[in-house]
């Protein structure tokens, strides 16, 4: 089973917002976070045996989406690129507290995709998902 990691959307108003950063990210090179240390549990990340460990999006108190880790490399200053793909995947909102960096997060606790991607134009507007998640109805 997977081992992903959560962190806040710092900056982002919106998914749509979110996706709109990460693709001009893309558009400019390899997609990477950076963070200070390598996480210990790496391995089961985006290691050669790890089932592909994703990245959890947190946006107004709720994991609303994420990014697939492609693996970790070197950045700038000492520093752990974590290499994400630019593709966004919803996924089904669950409240979560904010935090600083990055955390783990279980399989098992990790919420279940939704049907299609934040550049799906058939699907519900993203901002209608947050309210009705917040209200508990989706």
């Amino acid at each position: 089973m997977p081992l992903h990691l959560t962190k806040v959307a710092f900056g982002a108003t919106s998914i749509d917002h979110l996706a709109e950063r990460l693709r001009a990210r893309a558009a400019e090179g390899p997609l990477f976070l950076t963070t200070r240390y390598l996480p210990k549990r790496h391995e089961e990340i985006a290691g050669p045996q790890a089932a592909g460990g994703s990245l959890f999006w947190i946006l107004k108190h709720q994991l609303v989406a994420r990014s697939l880790i492609t693996g970790f490399g070197e950045a700038e200053a000492g520093k752990v690129a974590i290499l994400l793909d630019p593709h966004l995947v919803l996924v089904r909102a669950v409240p979560k507290r904010a935090h600083q960096g990055w955390r783990y997060l279980e399989q098992g606790d990790a919420p279940t995709d939704l049907i299609g991607d934040a550049s799906d134009n058939d699907q519900m507007p993203a901002a209608l998902m947050s309210k009705l998640a917040a209200m508990a109805l989706l």
